[in-house]
């Protein structure tokens, strides 16, 4: 598949006028040799990134925000009521619906902390599904000192821990509950989905289903540390809103948003405890399970000169192709 936009991978439609060759007879064809065939973008394509607090995911959705003008899709935020993380059935129905035919808001991409959400449950067709995962300590650690000193994307809000000084290592040795493990129950909800299953903490069927859904519904997840990777990669499989992300994202001034004011990293007494927790053992396996998907996908991916990955092209050919 080439950057010039000659072939996409998803919904993709072809328009085929005339005969791909006069000639009567031949073995091979590739895909690159096929100048009559015309690649149409999808006005109807929809991609939702349910997108998981402190994981890098205000960094990314401003790309998209920056370049849905240039080329030409919407962004849509969904703002749940009380920041809940769930919808009711009725609700998923008609946000389901909703997103199915909004038709002057095609193509899109929404974005909100919501679990994942199957829309073929309701006889829709269901969108493309990306999201970026974080090390499950390392996003607790950075959630607990953002409730108490804000961040720099909005750094006058302040947050409702705001005035709190005990630090993450106290407050594990205190045993209070903001640096509990079950808080760190997040990562495998949001993709495990809408089941009240999904958010009991140390559910095992809930770890499981996420790593299906994972495999079978996101087209990408990513890493946190990996955003500018990610982001290169949605550039060669999701061209119609990715194309020029990866120039933009690297010398944009935006690409580290919302860093968290202090940050105090915990001792690794504190480490090894919550380590010890079934919670983060389970979180971190979705998240290893994550980190081996995405470093699979990216090893197919072309390594240029400044460390940015692009597409090798296309590594596919049509053959012995009968009747001829």
């Amino acid at each position: 598949m080439s950057n010039d936009r000659n072939t996409i991978v998803a919904h993709v439609s072809y328009t085929i006028n005339e005969p791909l060759y006069e000639k009567s007879s031949f073995s091979e064809v590739s895909p690159a040799e096929f100048p009559r065939i015309k690649t149409q973008y999808s006005k109807d394509l929809i991609v939702i990134y349910n997108r998981i607090p402190k994981t890098g995911s205000t960094s990314f959705i401003n790309v998209a925000y920056d370049l849905c003008r240039t080329n030409s899709f919407n962004v849509i935020h969904l703002n749940i009521t009380k920041n809940s993380h769930f919808m009711s059935l009725a609700d998923q129905s008609r946000f389901v619906h909703n997103v199915s035919h909004w038709v002057t808001k095609k193509p899109a991409l929404y974005h909100g902390h919501v679990g994942f959400i199957n829309f073929q449950k309701f006889g829709a067709p269901q969108p493309v599904f990306i999201n970026i995962l974080r090390e499950p300590l390392d996003r607790l650690v950075s959630y607990y000192y953002f409730l108490r000193y804000g961040d720099n994307y909005r750094p006058h809000l302040i947050r409702k821990k705001h005035g709190n000084k005990v630090t993450f290592d106290e407050c594990v040795k205190q045993k209070k509950p903001d640096c509990h493990p079950d808080n760190m129950w997040l990562q495998i909800p949001f993709l495990c989905g809408q089941s009240a299953f999904c958010w009991i903490p140390g559910n095992e069927w809930a770890l499981q289903e996420a790593k299906r859904n994972l495999i079978k519904e996101y087209l990408l997840v990513g890493v946190t540390d990996q955003i500018s990777s990610f982001i290169s990669v949605l550039e060669t499989v999701l061209p119609q809103f990715f194309t020029g992300a990866t120039e933009h994202f690297s010398s944009s001034k935006k690409n580290y948003l919302r860093k968290t004011n202090k940050k105090i990293q915990p001792s690794e007494e504190t480490i090894i405890q919550i380590k010890k927790s079934l919670i983060w053992q389970m979180e971190n396996e979705l998240y290893e399970f994550a980190l081996q998907q995405f470093q699979f996908v990216k090893n197919q991916m072309k390594v240029n000169e400044n460390g940015t990955l692009s597409d090798k092209g296309i590594q596919f050919k049509f053959e012995k192709i009968y009747p001829k």
